[in-house]
């Protein structure tokens, strides 16, 4: 990975889009009301944040998983978002850090696709063993990414959900 990994990132992102099928209107973001329907969450973004000092940031999304559809959103003033104290940051850097495990990942991206028991978990090609498994699942809980759902069942919470498909959208 280069010393500055933001230097192609432009390409990286038109790759993703390119996959996706995502078309874009321009390089830039619309200026007006008259790209809205390409840039239909900017442009709501923007008159939400009418008058708001420093513009703000939002994920929103619908996704439908194995235990059912997950609607979503949340948004923050950039200003609050600059000015996070030390508590915030640790926290934040604490759910971020318990992503950082490729069977972190796996495992939140099959229990969204049904796969719910941390012994059926440990079936799946590349998991590790059950005590592994369980590690992760504990490590995943304690970050706020999976909850317990009763009789040995995991979920990842509706909460999370878009925020954990966003990071995960982020780090492509």
């Amino acid at each position: 990975m280069t010393a500055e990994p933001w230097r192609d990132l432009d390409a990286r992102l038109r790759a993703v889009e390119a996959r996706l099928g995502i078309e874009t209107a321009s390089e830039e973001p619309p200026s007006g009301p008259a790209d809205a329907g390409v840039y239909w969450v900017l442009q709501g973004l923007r008159e939400q944040l009418a008058g708001v000092e420093g513009g703000g940031v939002v994920l929103a999304g619908t996704v439908d998983t194995a235990a059912g559809r997950a609607e979503w959103q949340y948004g923050l003033a950039t200003q609050a978002l600059l000015a996070l104290d030390e508590g915030a940051t640790g926290s934040a850097a604490a759910r971020l850090a318990a992503l950082g495990h490729p069977v972190r990942l796996r495992l939140l991206l099959a229990v969204l696709n049904g796969h719910t028991s941390p012994a059926a978990l440990a079936e799946l090609a590349g998991m590790g063993t059950t005590g592994q498994v369980y590690h992760h699942v504990r490590t995943l809980t304690g970050a706020g990414w999976l909850r317990s759902s009763g009789r040995g069942q995991v979920q990842v919470p509706a909460e999370r959900i878009v925020p954990l498909l966003v990071a995960i959208v982020t780090a492509l």
